[in-house]
């Protein structure tokens, strides 16, 4: 296959270099990074990047100091990946006090310490343990990404991981200062959001990416390789059901103010977002379930699925999405919803209809599925993606992992064709690359992932509304005033994009 149309459904192929191994990297040629948004997942971001020998972290940013109540997702999670990077056996069991938390009716986990400073002292306990003749002047922390952007000199790209609402304002003042961008998924919080986020990325010619690894995987270039060679014939309708949330939703707006907790700006942390007293219904994690601040079940799960579709399929706009769900609240998304989505006809490949289930609900199990084997993905519990097409179908993990023909007869028996797409060093590396210089976009790049937020946003706008959306990509519009609200809702004075 040609790079113009492997271009053409958002693949590149992006040079390894030559790193010297575990050995030294001139200072001239690390990508020099901040890291805004270090709680939980903020952490884990910037523990990979830190292994990467042509990275240098700079500096920190998070709106709260320090918590003890950050979720891990095993015991003792942060202390033991800490230790793991400096190559130490001691000395951070402080990271995991290991304090129970229920994040819901059925998901327990344990604490976690994150923040500013504990990120700091990370960044410069690593640096510490490593011989550098006086080079490394320590990790600066700040509280406003935005002092960070106009005191910081010395760094070339920014890791953001704060919450949903503070993507978009993030993303847009480093490219606009300049700065290369790896974003959190979902990109944005808001469909008018990506596309300002897509116009930016274009006119600052930054190097970006999505964290959605299944874009630069092995198994999304086999989907499409097997799909475009016909395995199951023309698709006219996907399947994906997730099971989430695992956070509470489906609830009003706590009536009590709670004081602020030492160390945090409550202030910064609404971002764009209405003011309202503080309660800690609204975070750490449990943000994701209110439509102020995050993006649901589809935000967090779907950015990663919708990216595999619509590479797969050479998906573009949608031309309606229509949604069912339990009970709808003001404030926060439904505890379950089934989302439609309806694409036309693309070149030689049929209109598609693309079904979205979460809460626990799933497709009707399909007729070729052996009887003793569940409807999930291969190694995943109650998710997973289908492939329908008119001479058979692709069972998948939710992303589109593990893809098999079924029944197994069926996939025993493909001849797969030859492996054409070009394949990708990993999603962090492309990144990497281009911020060094590359000269090839990183496969998640911003212009390519606002298309797909843009639909995967829809489906939101539709489950609030409660009633069928049409679109119009071109205009930015959908036909309901009241939907068209939630397509660009207001802004805090001082957020504008």
């Amino acid at each position: 296959m040609g790079q113009t149309a492997a271009a053409a459904v958002g693949f590149s192929i992006v040079p390894r270099r030559v790193l010297g191994g575990v050995g030294y990297v001139a200072p001239s040629d690390k990508v020099n990074i901040a890291f805004i948004g270090v709680g939980a997942q903020g952490l884990r971001v910037m523990l990979r990047f830190l292994r990467e020998p042509d990275v240098q972290g700079v500096a920190v940013c998070d709106v709260n100091k320090s918590g003890a109540n950050y979720p891990q997702w095993s015991t003792h999670e942060f202390c033991k990946s800490v230790q793991k990077l400096l190559g130490v056996d001691s000395g951070w069991d402080w990271l995991s006090p290991d304090q129970p938390i229920k994040l819901s009716h059925t998901l327990a986990v344990t604490s976690g310490v994150a923040g500013r400073e504990p990120c700091q002292k990370i960044v410069d306990g690593y640096y510490g343990t490593q011989n550098r003749s006086g080079q490394y002047h320590g990790c600066a922390a700040y509280n406003d990404f935005r002092e960070l952007l106009e005191k910081q000199k010395d760094f070339d790209a920014v890791v953001v991981c704060t919450t949903d609402n503070l993507h978009a304002a993030v993303s847009a003042a480093a490219m606009k200062k300049r700065k290369h961008v790896f974003c959190q998924k979902p990109l944005t919080h808001t469909i008018y959001e990506a596309r300002r986020i897509a116009e930016i990325a274009r006119e600052t010619g930054v190097a970006t990416q999505i964290a959605v690894a299944n874009q630069a995987s092995e198994s999304t270039r086999q989907l499409c390789e097997w799909i475009w060679d016909g395995a199951i014939g023309p698709v006219r309708e996907v399947k994906n059901w997730s099971s989430r949330p695992f956070w509470p939703q489906g609830i009003e707006r706590p009536k009590e103010t709670e004081p602020v907790p030492e160390g945090l700006d409550w202030d910064l942390w609404l971002g764009p977002a209405p003011q309202r007293p503080f309660n800690h219904s609204y975070l750490p994690f449990v943000w994701r379930g209110w439509a102020d601040f995050g993006c649901g079940a589809l935000g967090d799960m779907g950015s990663y699925s919708f990216d595999t579709i619509f590479r797969v399929l050479k998906l573009d706009a949608p031309v309606s999405v229509e949604a069912s769900s339990s009970d709808r609240y003001d404030e926060t998304y439904p505890l379950a919803s089934i989302i439609r989505y309806n694409f036309a006809a693309r070149g030689d490949m049929p209109p598609v209809r693309f079904t979205w289930y979460d809460g626990g609900l799933k497709p009707e199990r399909p007729a070729e599925l052996e009887e003793n084997r569940p409807l999930k993905g291969e190694g995943e519990e109650d998710e997973g993606m289908l492939f329908i097409g008119d001479r058979g179908k692709i069972l998948c993990s939710f992303n589109g992992g593990n893809p098999k023909l079924i029944p197994q007869s069926k996939m025993d028996s493909y001849r797969q064709p030859p492996k054409t797409l070009p394949r990708s060093p990993g999603n962090e590396r492309e990144w990497l690359d281009a911020c060094k210089g590359g000269k090839v976009k990183p496969g998640g790049n911003f212009e390519f992932e606002g298309m797909v937020t843009e639909t995967l946003l829809l489906g939101n706008v539709a489950s609030r509304l409660g009633q069928p959306i049409k679109w119009d990509r071109a205009n930015v519009t959908v036909n309901s005033e009241v939907a068209q609200k939630w397509v660009r809702p207001e802004r805090r004075s001082g957020w504008e994009l």
